[in-house]
């Protein structure tokens, strides 16, 4: 089903994408300096991925002005163009409200491009072009983002042409459970959630099963303590929002580990490791077949756990990362790939692990 799609652009993660575009927005401050052409940045994906929120988490992060359109939502050209007026004898177009009037540095998001009716399309390519149309211009230093679904299968697109598609630079939004789950984590999405999607990255991009439908099933659920105990009004939610086949898995999942799961908070405040952390962790883990991916998904929200609270492991806690780090049945690639997200984390207080000599040398036979 997949191949039937055509984007363009380099299919990327959450944060290459951000890094793409802001670089991309950097360079077209510059060319606008030197009274050069600014090129408008296309973000291509799938429906409920993410796209209209990281481009408002860049702006954001930037500390940018935000404005938003949804061309689709255009019935008239009057939409697009603003409305007439006759001064001096000429006509002159004012500009719509969507436009902003303020100079930037500011965010102009197109949503949804390629959902727009084709004579709308038509009437961007002169702001595309010059960020200017008929009688008004974009204020100094605002950037035109655009995002767009994939043209082909069952989405009702309006094909963008090779002159439309030439005015923009491009590139592709992939979903990535890790990137998600960092996400996730920040917002306080479910840990049940967050654990499931962890383990079921296959399942995220279906037809109704997303980023965005999984989000609001877990904050539907997120107040019922025992899922195991509401299992039909757990089964009455998900069917709300999600494909088939994600419920059933989830209630599989349900069934079968939420009382498993250990958070990476209880990780971190063990007094007893061995105890409290070890032994139920290898009594889950240590099957007819290593559950590698209860530990892969565990590595992660722990990672996530303490870049998103800015930890700065000392004592105990420490000892207990340690500890976590050397236990006997983490994989060797799974614990040197852990090892070094702490390392390259922006928390640089993680890098206390390699306090222990054992640990520092691990990642010395690795480099």
């Amino acid at each position: 089903m997949e191949q039937a799609y055509l984007s363009y652009g380099t299919p990327s993660s959450a944060q290459t994408v951000l890094t793409v575009t802001q670089h991309l927005i950097t360079q077209n401050l510059a060319a606008e300096a030197r009274g050069q052409q600014k090129f408008p940045i296309c973000i291509w994906g799938t429906h409920g991925i993410g796209k209209t929120e990281l481009v408002q988490q860049l702006a954001k992060t930037l500390d940018y002005q935000w404005a938003y359109v949804a061309p689709a939502q255009f019935e008239e050209m009057g939409d697009l163009l603003g409305m007439p007026s006759i001064q001096d004898g000429q006509t002159i177009f004012h500009p719509p409200s969507w436009v902003p009037t303020t100079e930037g540095p500011g965010i102009l998001l197109l949503d949804d491009i390629n959902r727009a009716d084709d004579r709308i399309l038509r009437g961007l390519m002169q702001l595309l072009q010059n960020y200017e149309l008929v009688s008004w211009k974009l204020p100094p230093q605002w950037q035109i983002v655009l995002t767009a679904n994939p043209e082909g299968g069952d989405y009702s697109v309006t094909p963008l042409d090779d002159a439309m598609l030439t005015r923009m630079m491009h590139i592709s939004l992939k979903f990535s459970a890790k990137d998600w789950a960092i996400w996730a984590a920040k917002n306080q999405v479910d840990p049940r959630g967050i654990d499931f999607v962890l383990r079921h990255p296959e399942l995220v991009t279906g037809q109704r099963t997303t980023p965005r439908t999984l989000v609001q099933f877990f904050s539907n659920i997120a107040a019922i303590p025992k899922l195991t105990e509401a299992l039909p009004l757990v089964q009455l939610l998900g069917a709300a929002c999600l494909d088939e086949a994600t419920v059933a898995a989830f209630i599989h999942f349900v069934q079968q580990e939420e009382a498993n799961i250990i958070t990476p908070a209880a990780i971190c405040k063990a007094t007893k490791f061995e105890s409290q952390v070890y032994e139920p962790l290898q009594a889950i883990v240590q099957q007819e077949t290593l559950r590698v991916d209860i530990l892969a998904a565990l590595c992660t929200r722990l990672k996530n756990h303490l870049v998103v609270n800015n930890s700065s492991p000392k004592g105990k806690e420490l000892q207990n990362l340690q500890d976590f780090i050397k236990m006997d049945f983490l994989p060797n690639d799974l614990r040197l790939s852990f090892l070094q997200d702490l390392i390259n984390a922006e928390n640089k207080k993680l890098k206390a692990v390699l306090d222990d000599p054992s640990i520092a040398q691990l990642l010395l036979q690795k480099m």
